[in-house]
């Protein structure tokens, strides 16, 4: 379960794509439609021996042909601010920052999810949401 905008959702709840190498699964990712347009993209996940080899990038181009078939026209995810190789990857691919929820990790760590670190990756306190979406 990921919490996000201030609600616990089941990343694997809806569709996806898995990458592979021979038999050995690499990476994943996860998307959800929500109406007619707009989709949520709800995990990105590649395994540490797969990372910087364009595993993430393929997955993330994956999901977005797929909400293009679908007709969906925007998507949109959420990451948190110390998600400095996710930030970097969902910029290169054109995807812009739309929202930034200054304390909310805080909110969600006292409410839905007091499992949430205080602090994340590279050390860096976990407190804020971001926000990105990309028109397809």
């Amino acid at each position: 379960m990921q919490a996000r905008r201030g609600e616990l959702v089941d990343v694997l709840d809806g569709d996806g794509a898995v990458a592979v190498a021979g038999d050995r699964p690499l990476g994943l990712v996860t998307w959800t439609v929500a109406g007619a347009i707009e989709a949520e993209i709800r995990a990105l996940a590649v395994g540490e021996a797969a990372r910087g080899q364009g595993v993430g990038a393929a997955l993330l181009e994956a999901a977005e042909r797929g909400l293009r078939a679908a007709s969906v026209s925007r998507a949109w995810l959420v990451t948190t601010n110390d998600n400095l190789a996710a930030l970097a990857l969902y910029q290169k691919a054109g995807w812009r920052l739309v929202a930034l929820r200054t304390g909310a990790i805080d909110v969600l760590r006292g409410t839905v999810k007091p499992s949430l670190p205080e602090t994340g990756q590279h050390g860096i306190p976990l407190r804020d949401e971001l926000e990105l979406a990309k028109d397809l």
